[in-house]
């Protein structure tokens, strides 16, 4: 039975710790590579939580995440003869177009193994990025899907596979951004009381968190998770590495059902905290990134961002980084983000409404139920015959969740018979 050619080994994982002169070694080999992204303050986001929040924008690097600088790490790292005989990865998207990108520029060959729900943008960026040299493989509905058909190619044709984070260069390379922020915010603010960054499989955190322990121990280092796919967190609370069984698939850049042996090691240590927040307020915060920021994140972008509610309490007044993990975000994805954010901030109701099916219903439902500033945004309506009653499917968009009381109080009065979907996630999940 043939081997495969893989640097990406179980043995020994909880071992491994990121050491300092590794990760300053991966920084400055990096440095010709990828692009010093910017830390740039948020005056908005600084006002509302009364704190200095900076945000480290990854979403500018060269592959639009940072992601270039772990695989680029690994890839080099390789002997000549690793390199040669192809480099095969597994990825939702942004370490594909890392691998793709680091694979052109030393001219090797890649196979690159990707969901087939990824978001068509990021395909097409591995194929820009990759060039000639990369072959695209869509495979399965996750990130762990891809994973187990990459290692069944590596094992049948001896290829050398990159993980997207269970790996030691590719943590000592993202590592690189925390290296990036303590130098970039010493001139100035100096501690750094907070940093919060994604959690997917956990190479960005266990790197950054492992030389922030070495050089500003005193900063809170916060994880944070999209809530449908909370692996690490589930994993820490468990004290084992643990499995979902299955995952929202949305926050694609950080959505796996098991952490890296070596990440979840490194977290366990490292991190005071991982949290967790609903992908219907990523959306939200996707949409107030674009109009108050004019900043395009795609939805693991959003997670560090998302989750300062949840520690607004301990930063006021305090210095805060977020890390910007990516800006890898396809366009035809937008109605759907606008949909989630507005379902969760409650601005959007669906309903099941039993009209009479005589003339003038319609128009009274318009006139007496519906208040000046609710918005119909969706009517299916088909009439029946020999029925006294025909149900129809309608989205109210409100200008504020406080008038979904009234407009329920209203529908009740008149003796409207409605079924309320948001509720019905049974029924709720065909309409949206």
């Amino acid at each position: 039975m043939n081997t495969a050619v893989s640097t990406d080994t179980t043995a020994e994982t909880s071992n491994y710790y990121p050491a300092l002169d590794e990760i300053l070694a991966a920084a400055q080999r990096l440095q010709s590579v990828v692009t010093r992204t910017p830390l740039i303050r948020s005056e908005n986001l600084s006002e509302r939580y009364a704190a200095d929040i900076y945000l480290k924008r990854e979403d500018q690097q060269l592959v639009r995440s940072y992601k270039i600088r772990g695989a680029y790490n690994k890839i080099v790292s390789l002997t000549a003869a690793q390199q040669s005989q192809g480099i095969v990865c597994a990825s939702a998207g942004n370490h594909a177009q890392g691998v793709a990108y680091a694979c052109a520029l030393l001219g090797l060959k890649a196979t690159i193994f990707m969901p087939a729900p990824t978001p068509g943008q990021k395909v097409e960026q591995v194929r820009k990025y990759g060039k000639a040299l990369v072959d695209i493989r869509l495979v399965g509905d996750t990130y762990d899907d891809a994973y187990h058909q990459a290692m069944l190619f590596c094992s049948a044709e001896q290829a050398t596979f990159v993980h997207p984070f269970d790996d030691p260069k590719v943590i000592e390379g993202q590592a690189s951004v925390g290296v990036e922020i303590l130098n970039q915010l010493a001139a100035t603010e100096g501690q750094v009381d907070m940093l919060l960054m994604p959690v997917g499989g956990g190479g960005l955190a266990s790197g950054v968190s492992s030389y922030f322990r070495a050089r500003s121990p005193l900063t809170r280092l916060i994880g944070v998770e999209p809530e449908g796919a909370a692996s690490m967190s589930g994993s820490l609370a468990a004290g084992s590495n643990e499995t979902l069984s299955r995952i929202d698939n949305f926050v694609d850049g950080a959505a796996v059902k098991r952490v890296g042996e070596r990440t979840f090691a490194i977290c366990k240590q490292n991190l005071d905290r991982v949290v967790t927040v609903p992908e219907g307020l990523v959306c939200s915060t996707m949409m107030q990134l674009y109009n108050q920021e004019a900043i395009v994140v795609e939805p693991a972008g959003a997670l560090s961002i998302a989750a300062l509610d949840n520690v607004k309490d301990e930063i006021r007044g305090k210095t805060v980084v977020c890390v910007v993990s990516g800006g890898n975000n396809d366009i035809l994805r937008t109605e759907e983000i606008k949909e989630r954010a507005m379902l969760f901030e409650g601005l959007k109701h669906y309903f099941i409404v039993n009209f009479p099916q005589r003339a003038g219903a319609l128009r009274e439902f318009l006139a007496e139920v519906l208040g000046p500033h609710d918005d119909i945004a969706r009517f299916e309506y088909a009439k029946k015959n020999n029925c006294d009653r025909g149900p129809a499917l309608i989205g109210i968009e409100l200008a504020c969740k406080e008038d979904l009381q009234p407009l329920l109080e209203r529908m009740t009065e008149r003796q409207i018979r409605f079924e309320y979907l948001n509720d019905r996630q049974d029924l709720f999940r065909f309409v949206v």
